[in-house]
């Protein structure tokens, strides 16, 4: 598991992003791949997968 801080989160679009916490890359994050509710700011743990458009963020809790 990688851990990270949500970046940016659009409720009412149900997506955003996480900045990697060791290497500052950002990862997509949709609502689907969600275990827990996030929001801008929060740390993170969750897993790459690989999506349409590059790698998204599944798995996606609160550490």
């Amino acid at each position: 598991m990688k851990e990270g801080k949500v970046k940016f989160f659009n409720e009412s679009k149900g997506f955003g992003f996480i900045k990697d916490a060791e290497s500052d890359n950002e990862y997509f994050v949709h609502v689907s791949g969600l275990v827990d509710e996030i929001k801008e700011d929060d740390e993170v743990s969750f897993e790459l997968k690989e999506g349409r458009k590059g790698l998204n963020a599944v798995n996606v809790k609160l550490i």
